[in-house]
């Protein structure tokens, strides 16, 4: 039987307000990110937090969950790793329940032609880190037709505040700097041989083996497969503009990002 690829919602958190607040800050600006892709709701980390601190389990509000999964084409389908009540509750809002479906580290999606949007112009500002995770894109055992890749997206001029470049399915090289208020996205890895004083979200479908290198790293914002950084948490002196790397690493807590000078 052959595998549906999907993509999981790896819930830390019940309140529904810290959630949105999330999704805007990540997928406001791209309002096309997801086009109709069936999601899985998985609960397995907000349970093993509950048991860890000893505290109960909680209740979700699904209608108000569904809801805005739907404002962000996402299309809810199944559920997993929630408590017996968690679980009725959700099989009661019309989600599958879903043993079976595994959350691996994946490659960048079959590539599509990259897209350049340009919103309008916005003063830059810094954001708290939610609690609740966004959706990261979490193929289960998919095997695309395959297809010749497509090389990296290179772009040469320096993108002021506003811009946005999204490379699906590939690298992002930029030659100029990246001004405060823009955004770079790529389903790779992102390379800016310039300042990097905008926003950088390199493994935007997931891929948790990308990474992001800058000759100079002064980012408002940096981010690998959904985990993420702001200015509001300064970076570390020995980076600070300088020339750097950014990767993930797993630990016992969850991923996080670690910033190494090159």
């Amino acid at each position: 039987m052959p595998n549906l690829p999907l993509v999981a919602l790896l819930l830390k958190s019940t309140d529904i307000g810290v959630l949105a607040a999330d999704f805007k800050t990540r997928f406001g600006d791209i309002p096309d990110f997801f086009d109709n892709d069936p999601l899985v709701i998985d609960l397995t980390q907000l349970n093993a937090a509950a048991r860890r601190t000893g505290t109960d389990v909680e209740a979700i509000d699904f209608s108000a969950l569904l809801t805005l999964l739907h404002q962000y084409s996402v299309v809810p389908i199944a559920i997993k790793g929630g408590s017996a009540a968690q679980m009725a509750d959700g099989l009661a809002a019309g989600l599958l329940h879903a043993p079976d479906a595994r959350v691996v580290a994946s490659s960048p999606p079959t590539p599509e032609p990259e897209r350049q949007i340009t919103p309008p112009t916005k003063a830059a500002s810094s954001v708290k880190t939610p609690t609740a995770a966004a959706p990261v894109a979490a193929p289960v055992a998919v095997q695309p037709i395959p297809e010749a890749p497509l090389g990296a997206l290179v772009i040469n001029k320096p993108l002021r505040s506003g811009q946005q470049i999204y490379a699906r399915g590939r690298d992002l090289v930029v030659l100029a700097m990246v001004n405060a208020g823009a955004e770079i996205i790529a389903d790779g890895h992102i390379h800016v041989y310039a300042p990097l004083r905008g926003k950088a979200m390199a493994g935007a479908r997931g891929n948790t083996e990308a990474r992001i290198f800058a000759l100079s790293l002064e980012a408002e914002l940096i981010s690998i497969a959904g985990i993420y950084r702001t200015s509001e948490n300064p970076l570390p002196a020995n980076i600070q503009g300088k020339p750097a790397q950014v990767r993930l690493v797993a630990g016992p807590d969850g991923d996080k990002l670690v910033m190494d000078a090159m």
